[in-house]
């Protein structure tokens, strides 16, 4: 299978484009968040204050990296488990973002959430903390410095890997990996 090459942030026309199982090479840039950081980005919204970076159209990937070695731009940055980012993520959709990176299933809020408000749910390998930060040009921490690695970062990325799990026609690749074994295994 070929890989798709996709910019951040995203638009309509190229979310529109992928289907669940794609496999795409993300370039441009992204931002980090995780728990608190995404506590933190909805109770702004419901405060109706500013957010510390644009979101509309933009990807947030769930990672907690660790620090940089010397001469690294930084250290291992392997996904976060994903649902716990669901009660913050149908709120962030609807504010404006287009995508998420993570790993693991989401739950049917964010999958509706998903297809109500055009975003993109994509999947990168847990693991692969080490090659996925090769992808990883620049990093820098714009808000919330106190968390340390779970600070919000703006990241540069090129070819970064991930594979769309779920889309905006409803598809789930977990689901669809489950129904196609189903019965071969007993």
């Amino acid at each position: 299978m070929e890989f798709k090459k996709i910019k951040a942030p995203l638009t309509e026309d190229v979310i529109a484009g992928l289907k669940t199982g794609d496999e795409v090479l993300i370039s441009g840039t992204i931002y980090t968040a995780r728990d608190e950081a995404h506590r933190r980005l909805t109770a702004l919204i419901f405060e109706n204050k500013p957010l510390p970076f644009d979101i509309k159209g933009q990807i947030i990937y769930y990672v907690g990296p660790s620090p940089a070695k010397p001469g690294e731009v930084i250290g291992s940055a392997g996904p976060t488990t994903s649902y716990r980012m669901d009660k913050y993520a149908p709120v962030l959709m609807e504010y404006g973002l287009k995508g998420m990176i993570g790993k693991g299933k989401r739950s049917i809020e964010v999958k509706d959430a998903v297809k109500k408000y055009k975003a993109v749910y994509f999947g990168a390998i847990g693991g692969a903390g080490a090659l996925i930060a090769k992808s990883i040009k620049s990093s820098k921490v714009i808000a919330y410095e106190e968390l340390l690695s779970e600070a919000i970062r703006e990241l540069t990325v090129e070819d970064f890997p991930a594979v769309v799990v779920n889309d905006i026609f409803g598809g789930d690749l977990y689901d669809e990996g489950k129904s196609k074994f189903a019965g071969k295994f007993k």
